[in-house]
């Protein structure tokens, strides 16, 4: 059994390195809303802190800006629809959030250095051929 002085202690050194509560919350809010508009207000709102301190904690904390952290979700939801179904390219930029398509194809091209119809094409080659270590 750990004594209670060392419980403290890890736990201590935990919340150092913790997420924050309302990071939590808003990352969470984003996971299950990023086929809706999202907006750093409408996020705020959810967890219950301003806008302004949303953006800065959410870079600080994650790494990268609210308005990166929505497009990175919405292009592996678009990638995983890509993969596993036959909706049309705009059909799935459309379900997972984005409000265009040419939106969708620019923000899936930086982020995968491919278009939507060359990732399907890629992994429907390896699909058939049986190789998924390919990338």
């Amino acid at each position: 059994m750990i004594p209670a002085t060392k419980i403290r202690q890890l736990s201590s050194r935990g919340l150092e390195r913790a997420e924050p509560v309302e990071i939590w919350k808003a990352r969470k809010f984003i996971h299950e809303h990023a086929d809706e508009e999202l907006s750093l207000t409408e996020v705020g709102k959810a967890v219950n802190i301003s806008a302004n301190h949303l953006s800065e904690k959410f870079k600080e904390v994650a790494g990268i800006n609210f308005v990166d952290y929505v497009a990175r979700i919405r292009v592996g939801k678009a990638c995983d629809l890509l993969q596993n179904s036959n909706l049309r390219i705009s059909e799935i930029a459309f379900a997972v959030g984005f409000q265009s398509l040419s939106q969708f194809n620019r923000v899936f091209k930086k982020l995968t250095r491919r278009s939507p119809t060359q990732f399907r094409t890629a992994h429907n080659k390896r699909a058939k051929s049986g190789d998924f270590t390919a990338k």
